[in-house]
């Protein structure tokens, strides 16, 4: 049988220490062997959703036609509904568990057109416990859907506004200023916030940012490499969100911040911008012999 789709796309917490990810693969592989699989990460943090989330979310519009599947899953073994949704009418399907992983790339995908809980054994493996569900019943389900089986023989139909919603932090005004969280923090340090650059559109090139007990001001940059030793900027990102940034080093371990760090960006009139103290850049020079 010639795939319906040609590509699934995995996503997960399991890390790459234990042999998760390998089964998985060699499941899918044993049922459609011409499918290839994407590994798109499986380095989210264990037993967190929202990461997951946010991440399927930040790639959802990246990703080629096929099957999403993506297992965050503290609940497995439990009554957790486990669900594959379609998306744009059938160009895409997403499977994984009902616990708000798959909304944001759902949301990003225009919505669910339909979804079904998978409770059909014939399109499950044999569970020796119920704690694998990636391997038992998320796996087979995304190999069939790429086979061309219909949606609806996985099991019966949900419907989609009963979807557990993703939990995604919104921003808020406060006196004038914008109150933010960090969403991630990637391997360099840079630390995205929930901002839109719409968000601050009128404000000048100097933004003040307060977290903690702390207090920095931010120059507003283009790219990475335009902040000077000891700037910190604030950069839209690939995903067109504000990160706050530092040249060549993470922002992260120097400034404290984290996931879920509470940033407060509050606009610098041009008397405060030009009050700020300056940065001022370090040459290093060879030094003379005694």
């Amino acid at each position: 049988m010639k795939p319906r789709f040609d590509t699934i796309t995995f996503l997960s917490d399991y890390g790459t220490g234990d042999e998760f990810v390998g089964v998985v693969h060699s499941v899918i592989r044993s049922i459609a062997p011409d499918v290839a699989v994407i590994d798109l990460t499986h380095e989210i943090p264990p037993y967190d959703v929202r990461a997951g989330s946010l991440t399927l979310g930040r790639a959802a519009q990246y990703l080629c036609a096929g099957v999403v599947l993506a297992v965050v899953d503290p609940g497995v073994g439990t009554p957790r509904r486990a669900v594959a949704i379609e998306v744009g009418d059938g160009q895409s399907y997403l499977v994984g568990p009902d616990n708000g992983l798959l909304a944001s790339a759902v949301a990003m995908s225009g919505g669910a057109t339909a979804a079904v809980e998978l409770t059909n054994p014939a399109y499950q493996l044999p569970a020796p416990g119920p704690t694998f569900a990636g391997r038992d019943i998320f796996a087979p389900a995304a190999a069939h859907l790429c086979l061309g089986v219909p949606l609806a023989e996985l099991g019966p139909p949900v419907d989609p506004l009963t979807l557990l919603p993703g939990l995604i932090p919104l921003t808020r005004e406060d006196d004038g200023d914008l109150v933010a969280e960090v969403l991630w923090v990637d391997r360099y340090g840079n630390c995205q916030l929930n901002v839109d650059p719409d968000e601050i559109a009128g404000w000048g090139q100097r933004v003040q940012l307060q977290w903690g007990d702390d207090v920095r001001t931010a120059d507003r940059s283009a790219t990475y490499e335009d902040l000077g030793p000891t700037q910190v900027g604030l950069v839209v990102d690939s995903y067109g969100m504000l990160a706050v940034c530092l040249g060549r080093r993470s922002a992260a371990e120097e400034l404290g911040l984290h996931v879920g760090s509470e940033v407060r960006l509050v606009g610098l009139s041009d008397d405060d911008a030009r009050g700020a103290t300056p940065s001022q850049p370090v040459t290093l020079t060879p030094r003379s012999n005694p």
